[in-house]
């Protein structure tokens, strides 16, 4: 029995982290792990911005987007390897995350840009014109 002073590791992780990451801590078919990539998001009325830190990645090969029914999904992939004389290291594995866009989206006019680890997606928005408020009267039913 542990004493007073004792602590014990939580039985659940930290919640914040758990939902940056979303389901993501379980593992994939075929054994392969995919893991949550932290984003942020600004939306103004010309365009809704997605910033994803990716920090290391070739865009060429280890980056892909998709938008589809309103859904913008981003994969990377990371395969890293250093070797020194008597040591080598090395990183990998799979990064998702998707998004829902605003309604107005414009889909087929998105752009992304990569400098510095930062991945940013930028879709611009339709205009939404004001419609002009119309005043209803209420009868009186007999």
């Amino acid at each position: 029995m542990p004493g007073i002073l004792e602590r014990r590791p939580p039985l659940f992780p930290d919640l914040v982290d758990w939902f940056e990451t979303g389901l993501a801590r379980f593992p994939a078919r075929r054994g392969i792990g995919v893991h949550g990539i932290r984003v942020e998001e600004q939306l103004s009325e010309a365009a809704y911005c997605l910033r994803a830190e990716l920090p290391g990645l070739d865009v060429d090969k280890d980056i892909e987007i998709d938008i589809q029914h309103g859904v913008l999904s981003l994969r990377a992939e990371r395969s890293e390897e250093t070797r020194q004389r008597h040591h080598s290291e090395f990183r990998y594995g799979s990064f998702a995350r998707s998004v829902r866009l605003p309604q107005g989206a414009k889909e087929n006019e998105a752009k992304a840009e990569y400098k510095d680890g930062i991945l940013t997606i930028t879709v611009p928005l339709t205009v939404a014109e004001k419609s002009p408020v119309t005043h209803v009267e209420v009868s009186r039913a007999e």
